[in-house]
């Protein structure tokens, strides 16, 4: 398994459940989720991490563009519940004081 994404509506916030290993080849495919989800479902975005394996530098650039995306519209990004190699490359970069990272979906949506 590559990558699966499932959007559902919590709240007034969209999440995007991202499953698998976001990379060079699958980083297009949540970037187009994420652009559509702000534009049909609004600018409050949680991407539930749980069950996302793998990272790299392209999956960074989708994440910094739904940031910049979203807040440009007045909302805001969250990520919830990142595994440990996934945090450990948020906390590397930095990303993480540019995006709150939350233990789970419902804080995450509670504090976005």
């Amino acid at each position: 398994m590559k990558l699966r994404l499932a959007r559902r509506a919590v709240g007034d916030a969209v999440v995007v459940a991202v499953e698998g290993e976001l990379d060079l080849f699958t980083a297009p495919f949540l970037r187009d989720e994420v652009r559509e989800a702000i534009k049909i479902d609004g600018s409050r975005l949680v991407l539930d991490l749980t069950a996302l394996s793998f990272m790299d530098s392209s999956g960074l650039s989708v994440l910094i563009e739904a940031w910049r995306l979203a807040t440009s519209q007045g909302g805001g990004v969250a990520l919830a519940a990142p595994q440990a190699p996934v945090a450990r490359i948020l906390r590397t970069t930095g990303l993480d004081r540019r995006i709150k990272v939350f233990a789970d979906v419902g804080t995450a949506v509670g504090e976005l």
